[in-house]
């Protein structure tokens, strides 16, 4: 699953300490979800969506292989 959290962070002028916060999750947890190594849960996709001010789908790119 792609996703545009980077680019929805940086637009927000957020580091990723700060969106980790937001989220309730560790600084690292922001890097594997940037680099594609890590699915979310619904909830934590949520919480990450709703601190960039967003939505999931707007957020997150699901392809079907």
């Amino acid at each position: 699953m792609k996703n545009r959290i980077r680019e929805f962070r940086v637009k927000r002028g957020m580091t990723q300490e700060a969106l980790a916060a937001a989220a309730g999750v560790r600084r690292e947890t922001i890097v594997f979800l940037e680099q594609g190594k890590y699915n979310p849960s619904l909830q934590l996709a949520y919480n990450v969506a709703k601190a960039l001010g967003t939505t999931i789908d707007k957020l997150f790119i699901f392809e079907e292989k």
